[in-house]
């Protein structure tokens, strides 16, 4: 990897809890704990899990809309977990996000306008005379016209106004963009669709994403990378196609087999996950998964597995290397509606801009 665009190294946060009338005693939710990676610039690194397991506290500590607890985030060489308030509001243009709610993230009394005007004037990225050009621009990156720029958010469709969150995180042209599952909440066939978009934008500008999601299926043809969380901590992390042909931790491989194929004469697999993620307040000791894991041993109820590198992947696994040794290939998951809509919707891209180029000529 070249020098990466962003660098975190053994992030946590901690949420103390106090209990009792009196608010005696104290109990800590360890949200993250001790998460490393690095992404590279106009790479993808997707971070899956079940909900509850972090990965949305984990996003919002990279750009410190909540403080981490531990641990360091780099942008580039500037630390950003050292930075002033000044300095951090400085350093956000190079740092953006897009939320999972794009209603709830978009101020209902602004017009897009007024919304994608903000960060422009804060930044200082635009004067009065290119500012209504600047706008225009991005609306335009974004899959919007210029007459959306006076609508406000509750005159838009979801999928609309998901593009003006979308719009309002490039605004600033930063370098990394966190995408905290930004396709839960449409339907399959918006989901390609802000899926094609932001592959676009990221082919054009080389933005990096951090890209959160449950949906495995959205995460396959997008990411570059795949971290598995679980319980706070990172208990797989490969390259997308590595991960889905060869998954090496039982909790990676029951995700997989619970993704629903459409094909009904392919092979089930069932899931093999046992109950429900325990909660935070109460991690099990050794390996946090072994409650519900169909491995455990009596190694795994006492001794927690450090994450350690097998061929491509690094895994926290006590039975990563009998698991590698006996693997079989996972359901493919192409055959997906994602992957048919996908394909469909380059397609006519792809037709929209033969004819425009042979218009061009024609004239």
């Amino acid at each position: 990897m070249t020098d990466p665009v962003l660098s975190v190294a053994n992030l946590s946060k901690d949420f103390p809890l106090s209990r009792g009338i009196f608010r005696r005693g104290k109990l800590v939710v360890r949200a993250v704990s001790d998460v490393s990676f690095d992404l590279a610039r106009g790479e993808t690194l997707a971070i899956v899990g079940e909900s509850g397991c972090g990965k949305s506290t984990l996003g919002r500590s990279l750009l410190r809309l909540i403080e981490p607890s531990a641990g360091t985030v780099k942008l580039g060489s500037d630390e950003v977990t050292a930075m002033s308030t000044a300095e951090l509001r400085a350093a956000r243009r190079r740092m953006q996000i897009i939320f999972q709610d794009p209603y709830g993230s978009l101020n209902p009394r602004m017009t897009v306008r007024e919304t994608l005007t903000e960060p422009l004037l804060l930044h200082e990225l635009a004067d009065a005379g290119t500012l209504d050009a600047k706008v225009d621009e991005v609306l335009s990156l974004s899959g919007l016209s210029r007459f959306h720029a006076e609508r406000y958010p509750h005159e838009f469709s979801g999928g609309q106004r998901q593009r003006v969150g979308i719009a309002r995180a490039l605004a600033t042209r930063p370098e990394v963009i966190v995408c905290d599952e930004p396709v839960s909440a449409l339907d399959v066939s918006l989901q390609a669709q802000i899926v094609n978009l932001l592959q676009d934008l990221q082919r054009e500008f080389g933005l990096a994403y951090v890209f959160i999601s449950h949906d495995l299926s959205v995460v396959r043809h997008i990411a570059d990378r795949i971290a598995v969380m679980y319980l706070g901590r990172f208990v797989e992390e490969a390259p997308a196609e590595t991960l889905f042909t060869a998954p090496l931790h039982p909790y990676t491989q029951s995700l997989i087999k619970a993704v629903p194929l459409p094909d009904p004469s392919a092979p089930r697999h069932p899931a093999e996950l046992r109950g429900d993620m325990p909660s935070a307040l109460a991690v099990p000791p050794g390996c946090a998964f072994h409650p519900r894991c169909p491995m455990a041993t009596e190694l795994c109820r006492q001794s927690r597995p450090e994450k350690r590198r097998i061929g491509e992947t690094e895994v926290a696994c006590h039975h990563a290397e009998a698991a590698a040794a006996r693997q079989t290939p996972a359901p493919r998951l192409d055959s997906g509606k994602l992957a048919r809509r996908l394909a469909v919707l380059r397609a006519a891209k792809e037709q929209r801009e033969s004819v425009t180029a042979g218009q061009k000529v024609g004239q």
